[in-house]
């Protein structure tokens, strides 16, 4: 921990200072009690989700709600609520743990996590103490449910343009809410609601929290959907509701912050989601692989499936690694502020706060690699992964609105990039520093330095070689787009891609050198062919991301002598990725399973 609190890496700041693999959480590490969470959750998706899921499709009366009543008689819906308002209080690692478990739950998985996460945390986090005394407990042991009221027809993506306003009466007593909210997860059934209104003419959002059982309140029929069938989806319409001015949620005019500050939480808690749902994709396209037979024997012992099947692991392994590194750093942080002083409320927002480039980042990710496991699942399956009768079926349905949820994919991608150049512009990043030297280096001949050694040697050259490349590219972006930069939509997907793929690359590494240190290069050798494969992918994609953003606003010799520095810096070293790819497949073919 003192390592931590001396030189605590900052959100963002993996672009300009390396990491050390013994300062990082990987999974492996797990404790007795966060396993014993662990097999709680999975034992609960098998014994009261999957034999149900057919029934909690078709949105059997009262089925979603009494399957939450039991999540919460377990203490499943309070792990992130303090022990004094009646909840487990777990870390901030050990909640993504428990979510990546309930994440193979299909459309209670989306009901467990709007109510534990944005149903739940904008008061944890916000409300005052009689607020949580009077509505926590409740949550908490899923007496009440929860839903959260943003989005609005006209307001998605740009949220603070909602037009749901809120009144303060001549008195000071009540607030009257009208207007009309969208796309409400756990709306049909909910007792209380976090909604977000103007009050007047303010500029920003304010937020109340709402008994659903309020007169005024009125739903629209469930939605019918893609996918996650069996989550209820409503439109909640306000007519003159009156709400109790002691529940305005934290100051007026706050409801924006508290919205993206949420948000942060549910980017991450989805990577942890859609993890989990990604393993047990896999599993079934193993299982799948090594039943069905075509030629006389099982279709896994063909190279074409071992590829997709090592290829879905891969992309999992990397996701598992930069999710539960980043929930690491986020605990540090709020242990880090709460021996600064502060509360245990105002140190999670913070330490989330801090690391929401890479909530960004992960939740693109995960989204993504997802959509992939569940696409080429159902391409192993063949014409019966397009039968409902297949599980494959419903979960390429339900991926889907993964990379929508919890902002788009394409407004995460900014984000990332927006965030991170805000930093710098403050001061809170050197980014210009180390951008103005990779730029001398461009013009000078190329000092080697000192080259690593060992089993990762090449990797380590190839992962500053993707940190110059961000670098390289941002840092030109700003100088010649200068204001024109927040347009150039192309560009910073770009720059995004370049960050988020360097993030995952760094994690990986350094959890796979972690493991080693505790195991040996013997034990490790499927992980390192992950790690070697995905460096040898995505050296690739990144020179691909920067020579597109770099054609897009340079030309001439600048443009030539960036292209030139690219190409160094994203040169690898010869690789047999089908060698690797084999030894990755073998190993989970063998097992059954994904057993990583």
């Amino acid at each position: 921990m003192s390592e931590t609190k001396e030189k605590a890496i900052k959100g963002g700041e993996f672009i300009i200072r390396d990491t050390k693999p013994e300062n990082i959480f990987i999974p492996e590490e797990w404790n007795e009690e966060q396993k014993m969470i662990a097999s709680m959750c999975d034992d609960f998706i098998e014994k009261e989700v999957v034999p149900h899921v057919e029934r909690i499709d078709k949105m059997e009366e009262g089925l979603m709600q009494s399957v939450l009543d039991k999540a919460g008689e377990l203490g499943m819906l309070g792990m992130s609520v303090p022990e004094d308002l009646g909840g487990m209080g777990v870390d901030f690692k050990t909640s993504l743990l428990a979510t990546e478990k309930l994440g193979k739950g299909y459309s209670f998985s989306v009901a467990y996590g709007a109510h534990t996460g944005i149903g739940t945390l904008p008061l944890l986090y916000y409300g005052n103490e009689e607020q949580k005394k009077k509505y926590i407990p409740k949550l908490a042991t899923g007496e009440w449910k929860a839903a959260y009221c943003l989005t609005e027809p006209s307001s998605g993506s740009d949220a603070n343009s909602g037009k749901t306003k809120a009144e303060l009466s001549d008195d000071g007593k009540t607030y009257t809410l009208n207007g009309q909210k969208m796309w409400i997860t756990n709306g049909g059934f909910a007792n209380f609601f976090t909604v977000f209104a103007k009050i007047g003419d303010d500029k920003n959002l304010s937020a109340f929290l709402v008994e659903a059982d309020s007169e005024g309140i009125s739903l629209n029929p469930e939605e019918k959907k893609m996918g996650i069938k069996g989550s209820s989806t409503r439109q909640v319409f306000f007519n003159n509701v009156k709400v109790p001015a002691e529940n305005l949620l934290s100051e007026r005019g706050n409801g924006f912050k508290i919205a993206l500050n949420i948000l942060n939480i549910g980017r991450i808690k989805l990577a942890a989601g859609v993890l989990g749902g990604a393993k047990d994709a896999i599993t079934h396209t193993i299982k799948y692989a090594n039943e069905r037979e075509q030629f006389g024997r099982p279709i896994s012992k063909y190279g074409a499936i071992r590829y997709k099947i090592a290829e879905q692991v891969i992309r999992a392994y990397v996701v598992e690694s930069a999710t539960y590194r980043a929930g690491q750093n986020i605990d540090d942080a709020i242990e880090s502020y709460m021996e600064d002083g502060l509360s245990k409320a105002e140190a999670t927002l913070k330490g989330i706060e801090e690391f929401a480039p890479e909530c960004a980042i992960l939740k693109v990710a995960g989204s993504e690699c997802l959509d992939y496991v569940v696409d080429e699942a159902v391409q192993v399956y063949g014409g019966m992964g397009y039968s409902a009768e297949a599980p494959v079926e419903r979960a390429y349905r339900d991926a889907r609105i993964n990379r929508i949820f919890e902002g788009t994919n394409e407004i995460n991608r900014m984000l990332t990039v927006d965030m991170v150049l805000k930093r710098a512009m403050k001061g809170e990043l050197d980014l210009m520093g180390p951008a103005q030297k990779v730029a001398g280096e461009l013009m000078s001949i190329p000092d080697m330095g000192d080259l690593p050694e060992g089993t990762f040697a090449n990797e380590h050259k190839v992962l500053k070689g993707f940190k110059k490349t961000i670098l390289m590219v941002a840092g030109s972006a700003v100088q010649k787009l200068m204001e024109t930069l927040a347009k150039e939509q192309e560009v910073l997907m770009n720059i995004a891609d370049l960050s988020i793929m360097t993030y995952m690359a760094e994690s990986v590494l350094l959890r796979v050198e972690k493991l080693i240190s505790k195991k040996g290069e013997e034990a490790c050798e499927h992980e390192i062919a992950i790690v070697k494969t995905y460096f040898y992918d995505t050296a690739d994609k990144i020179n691909k991301a920067g020579k597109d953003a770099i054609n897009s606003f340079a030309e001439g010799d600048e443009a030539k002598m960036m292209l030139m520095g690219l190409k160094r810096f994203t040169k690898t070293d010869s690789f047999n990725p089908k060698e690797a790819r084999q030894k990755i497949a073998t190993r989970v073919i063998e097992s059954n399973k994904y057993d990583f």
